[in-house]
């Protein structure tokens, strides 16, 4: 498999300009996890703010990265383990502050799931607290108030020519200790020194032990030029402002045409065949389904052709200790579902419609069968699948049918 990381900026880029995730997005996004690869989320957001992506997403389930403060963090939230951070000194502070007020800026920064300032009541403030769904906590000297050390602060004027000054200004002053850029118009960060999300990707890649050409990164804005000038293959959405389109190796849709299942699609789920996904992927994503209560695991995945093995146990057995028909036709359904799955394309999906097997012989508690399932037949809207089930000798105890219908995603 070519690409092993997929890295997404998240607000004009993995959701559309409602902020919202598509369906189109998110069905292509949970395919390619299946399929072993790793997402990663680089965003201005805090961990905060990203939650309910890394939820949508099931990353945590997958396996999956986060970037937030644009790169001041790295977090595996497999288990919310941070790998690598860099934070203000508070100590500095009170000059952020004191050059804020100075200028008439608003300023403010980030704490757990609170945005914190002495202008609760500023526009851009309000909206950033509802994109991250924080609270805001009004007080009235940031500095006393900052008993921590932050990520990141952040200066906001409508003025943009006086920001674009003290930016200026303080990238000169401040090298060494501080960096400073405008994340948009109205504001201007203040994070420490290195921190940016292509840094900080080198720094997730290094510590993964794979390398830039294996990492597909998709991004719209000034923040995200860094990672995709570092990735293997760097891509600009269509809405993406011009200079990023100028650096990237491909242009994709805009963000409200689904740019990211579109370059997803191409890239990668096209490049991709059955036969590149490992069975342990297979049976990664399976907790708590019915597939697990009965013990049922892939041991092989090719197009048109899957196997799995499931124990004849208290869990699959009869009273008297045989193989139950029921389980026989569920481990059936299970290897045909998975077929189809893994060969309708992005925006289709299948579901079961019929099935009807033939038992022919008996396995005992104690045993494990093996079912191998080939197509017979791959059409626009329906899969028909056999299925055959074996025991551990080979010998054949059921022959099953099982046709899938194949749905238009909506």
């Amino acid at each position: 498999m070519k690409y092993k990381l997929l890295v997404l900026d998240v607000d004009g880029t993995l959701v559309n300009s409602k902020k919202e995730l598509s369906q189109q997005t998110l069905t292509t996004l949970l395919k390619i996890q299946h399929a072993g690869i790793h997402l990663v989320l680089a965003s201005g957001r805090s961990p905060y703010g990203l939650r309910h992506l890394v939820e949508k997403l099931e990353m945590k389930k997958w396996g999956g990265y986060i970037l937030p403060y644009n790169g001041a963090q790295i977090i595996d939230v497999s288990n919310d383990k941070v790998l690598f951070e860099k934070r203000i000194d508070p100590a500095l502070f009170p000059y952020l502050e004191k050059k804020a007020e100075k200028n008439g800026f608003a300023i403010f920064t980030y704490h757990r799931n609170q945005l914190i300032t002495t202008s609760p009541e500023n526009e851009h403030i309000r909206n950033e607290a509802l994109l991250n769904g924080m609270e805001i906590v009004a007080v009235e000297d940031l500095s006393a108030a900052v008993n921590f050390f932050p990520y990141k602060c952040v200066l906001v004027s409508d003025d943009e020519t006086a920001l674009i000054a003290l930016k200026d200004q303080w990238r000169k002053r401040l090298a060494g200790v501080l960096d400073v850029y405008r994340s948009e118009t109205f504001f201007l960060e203040v994070v420490p020194e290195f921190i940016d999300k292509g840094n900080t990707l080198g720094v997730l890649i290094e510590k993964l032990k794979i390398t830039a050409k294996e990492v597909m990164a998709i991004g719209d804005g000034r923040r995200d030029f860094s990672m995709l000038q570092l990735a293997g293959l760097g891509i600009a959405m269509g809405n993406a402002q011009d200079s990023i389109k100028a650096c990237a190796d491909y242009i994709t849709e805009s963000n409200d045409q689904d740019g990211v299942a579109v370059a997803v699609q191409k890239f990668i789920i096209a490049a991709v065949t059955p036969a590149d996904i490992p069975p342990e992927r297979l049976n990664a994503g399976n907790q708590n389904t019915l597939m697990a209560n009965l013990g049922i695991q892939y041991t092989f995945a090719s197009s048109g052709r899957v196997e799995a093995v499931m124990p004849v146990d208290e869990r699959t057995r009869q009273p008297f200790g045989i193989l139950h028909g029921g389980a026989t036709l569920a481990l059936a359904e299970t290897v045909a579902g998975m077929g189809s799955m893994l060969i309708c394309e992005p925006d289709e999906i299948s579901v079961g419609m019929q099935v009807s097997g033939n038992h022919l012989s008996s396995a005992h508690e104690g045993d494990t069968v093996r079912a191998v399932g080939t197509i017979i037949h791959k059409g626009r809207s329906s899969h028909v699948w056999n299925v055959d089930v074996f025991t551990s000798t080979d010998k054949l105890i059921s022959s099953i049918r099982v046709i899938n219908s194949v749905l238009k995603k909506r």
